[in-house]
């Protein structure tokens, strides 16, 4: 049995499509439902959220999440991972390097708890941080059954070295696509740079994504509500101006 978007905690965003926004750092975590597998975007920042998220999934779908794609190698969108004991995992290349190699995770593990996480929780899901099956170095379409397709694309580096989006098509009722942007665009703040962001290609990055879903797509950032084209092409622009990229 299953139950509404809602009742589940999520928020439908279009036919077969949610989010959920986690408290504390009001990460999204994205949800799609195919005829035969459902993929879950990004993980969240603790093994408990993760299980969470399952559990959130399965009353909403019935099923058990598939595939997990994560968006890029940071704690709260990574953390939850290990709680999805048998999806396949996808990731802009150059992330299962991030999440298996020992300093990597350290420095994981340190910015986590440096940002407010529970010192023994974050150890967990640090230890826990399961391999990437697969590796996108340019695009991949994953098909979920039920004529219901995505499509993963590289299109960083800027917010790290390892962006990846997700499009989810519209479908033939109308429906809008929906891009997953991860924190390549934020809205509940200022897009954050730290020493992994690649600042001089963000713009160029944020060029890809808006050739990926064009101008009536729902863009998901990162952090925050659901935006259009123009605020994602109003955040470029700044972006690039912050950093003194020429456009």
């Amino acid at each position: 049995m299953t139950i509404t978007w809602e009742a589940a905690g999520w928020e439908q965003l279009a036919a077969g499509v949610g989010r959920w926004r986690l408290p504390r750092w009001d990460c999204t975590a994205g949800l799609v439902v195919g005829g035969s597998a459902v993929l879950l975007i990004d993980a969240g920042s603790s093994l408990a959220e993760g299980a969470r998220l399952r559990a959130a999934a399965e009353a909403r779908t019935g099923h058990r999440v598939t595939r997990l794609a994560l968006t890029h190698p940071h704690f709260d969108h990574v953390f939850g991972a290990a709680a999805f004991a048998g999806a396949e995992v996808y990731a802009a290349v150059g992330v299962d390097a991030v999440l298996s190699q020992a300093r990597d995770r350290e420095e994981l593990r340190a910015d986590a708890v440096a940002n407010g996480l529970d010192a023994a929780a974050a150890e967990e899901a640090s230890d826990a941080l399961p391999r990437v099956r697969h590796a996108v170095s340019g695009e991949w379409t994953l098909d979920l059954g039920g004529g219901r397709q995505v499509l993963l694309a590289n299109v960083g580096p800027g917010h790290t070295a390892h962006d990846l989006a997700v499009l989810v098509p519209g479908d033939v009722s109308g429906g809008p696509e929906v891009v997953f942007c991860g924190d390549l665009v934020e809205e509940s703040g200022e897009p954050q740079a730290g020493p992994d962001a690649v600042p001089s290609r963000w713009p160029d990055a944020l060029d890809r994504l808006l050739a990926l879903g064009g101008e009536d797509a729902r863009y998901v950032p990162g952090h925050g509500a659901v935006v259009d084209a123009g605020f994602v092409r109003a955040q470029r622009d700044s972006l690039a101006t912050r950093f003194g990229v020429s456009r």
